[in-house]
């Protein structure tokens, strides 16, 4: 971290945000249904993704008892393991993550991702070099669409809501970050259309990481940047 201690902070959404990995969490999820015996459609469990894992099952298993929404979460975590060799970074991840750590800025990764699923996407990124601060599943009882995991990305940055932008790819992200109090950025590569985002509250939508980067200065983590690092 070159970022000097409480400068502002851009919060990372890591699912959908900067690796591609959204359709490998369904196709595990159908796979997890299936063999628990729920029958749920698979558009309505891409609605969900970006959720906290328990409130994913109980919007789409609700009516369940509570062994068979365990055996489906255990069988989702097996079932996406099973795919981590197709994960891959979004176009231009690597280089914004660079940019905005040039820019005099933390980088903080805001995920709520059980910390073995963790563990992978931060060997995908393979950025500790430019990361300030990272969360997971264990720091929160129930994340997004609650803004906790905001607020303790917010706490291990050092930095209060008006000295951070989120960037995330679902509606549950950009609600969090309402909810916290936080300026939001939207990416498209979540498969979330950009009218869906922006009546969440995102206040600026980009296509992914690369399109973000190439318009870095007209974007609210430009205005970051004149805040400095006081």
């Amino acid at each position: 971290m070159t970022a000097g201690d409480n400068a502002p902070a851009v919060l990372f959404d890591i699912d959908g945000t900067l690796i591609d990995s959204n359709y490998l969490h369904v196709h595990a999820w159908i796979r997890a249904f299936t063999e628990a015996g729920v029958e749920v459609e698979a558009w309505r469990i891409h609605r969900c993704i970006g959720m906290d894992g328990s409130t994913l099952l109980e919007s789409l298993a609700g009516d369940e008892d509570d062994d068979t929404r365990k055996r489906a979460k255990e069988l989702h975590s097996k079932y996406y393991k099973e795919t981590t060799g197709l994960l891959r970074m979004l176009p231009g991840t690597r280089d914004l993550l660079d940019r905005v750590e040039a820019l005099g800025l933390q980088v903080v990764l805001a995920t709520s991702a059980p910390e073995d699923e963790l563990e992978i996407l931060r060997d995908v990124l393979d950025s500790e070099d430019v990361v300030s601060a990272v969360t997971s599943s264990e720091d929160v009882e129930t994340a997004k669409p609650k803004p906790d995991i905001v607020a303790v990305a917010l706490e291990k940055a050092g930095v209060d809501a008006d000295r951070a932008v989120f960037v995330g790819d679902s509606v549950w992200d950009i609600v969090a970050c309402e909810r916290a109090g936080v300026t939001a950025i939207g990416l498209l590569s979540g498969g979330v259309s950009r009218e869906e985002l922006e009546n969440s509250g995102a206040s600026a939508v980009f296509e992914n990481p690369a399109d973000l980067l190439a318009q870095i200065g007209r974007s609210p983590i430009a205005a970051l940047t004149d805040q400095g690092s006081g």
